[in-house]
């Protein structure tokens, strides 16, 4: 397993560099002048030459690169060129926000999506797997600002059972910052729960035709055991999968639904970043975020030989 996780990262160095050009690339293309930005009203000329002289902007482009991903190498991601804070400090502040929503989704989607999967692959056909389905069709086509505004006007205005917004830190209030967190983690949620479900309907649907779950029955084992020891366990792999993945989208920002809810999370911070042309804010979320997805990945293919140990001799 440790040579295995060596040789993951060994990989994963040159496509972070890779990801890291891109980033700075694209960000260079994007319309407007953060200079203009900064400098207010006035724009007085002294002004922006000497904040594009601070900020290294005159500098050749693969010299402004290489001081910056040289920067992200030691953790300094840069300063903000809006609030004038360390980028890697803006990202400490939101990201545990974002982690607390993606958890709390994806723990709903768990619990309502692989369950459901099961039972749909196991009923296959009959009325319970048409209606399973039909939730998850409906769960992947109901848009989630649309799906959160009506939770806020019933839930939270009608019923007055929730808060309609805001947000209140884990370390503060445990109690009041999962109520703050439930409507919004059950918006992604149910998304989430869909396609969860139909994965893991696929998976099951093709084990269960497996020659081993029917020596198994063979065996007598009940339907119990066949199913969840035998079938579940080796379904698991693309379930896995598929999990690890929409934990790095949630990592990556759940922005409609955090701008809804008026949750501080990355969300709102990309979107604030974007409209104030805070580019080192934007550059560092990104690389983030990348790294998050890689991260992720190299975990699901950890998972994979704890799950499978005839993986565990592959390269």
């Amino acid at each position: 397993m440790i040579g295995f996780l060596i040789r993951r990262l060994l990989i994963a160095i040159p496509t972070i560099l890779l990801i890291s050009v891109f980033v700075f690339a694209l960000q260079k293309l994007l319309p407007g002048d953060p200079v203009l930005a900064m400098a207010g009203e006035e724009r007085d000329p002294a002004v922006l030459e000497f904040l594009r002289e601070k900020y290294h902007l005159n500098d050749p482009l693969h010299r402004q690169y290489l001081s910056w991903i040289g920067g992200a190498v030691q953790g300094d991601l840069g300063v903000s060129l809006r609030t004038q804070q360390p980028v890697l400090t803006l990202i400490g502040e939101k990201l545990p926000v974002t982690i607390q929503l993606a958890v709390m989704a994806l723990i709903i989607a768990l619990v309502i999506g692989v369950p459901t999967g099961v039972i749909s692959a196991y009923r296959k056909g009959s009325l319970i797997d048409w209606g399973a389905n039909l939730v998850a069709l409906s769960g992947l086509s109901i848009p989630n600002f649309w799906l959160g505004i009506m939770l806020i006007l019933l839930v939270s205005v009608k019923w007055g059972l929730l808060p309609a917004s805001g947000y209140v830190p884990l370390s503060e209030d445990p109690l009041q910052s999962i109520r703050t967190m439930i409507m919004p983690a059950f918006v992604l949620g149910t998304g989430l729960a869909a396609t969860l479900m139909r994965h893991t309907r696929s998976a099951m649907l093709g084990v269960l035709r497996s020659d081993y779950v029917r020596t198994a029955r063979a065996k007598g084992l009940s339907e119990r055991v066949v199913v969840i020891k035998h079938a579940l366990r080796n379904a698991l792999v693309p379930i896995v999968t598929v999990t690890t993945l929409l934990f790095g989208e949630l990592l990556a920002g759940a922005v409609l639904t955090e701008q809804i809810f008026t949750i501080p999370g990355f969300g709102k911070l990309v979107v604030d970043a974007v409209f104030n042309r805070d580019y080192a804010v934007v550059q560092g979320i990104v690389l983030c975020t990348a790294v998050a997805f890689i991260a992720m990945n190299i975990l699901a293919d950890a998972i994979y030989r704890i799950l499978n140990p005839r993986m565990r001799d592959e390269q």
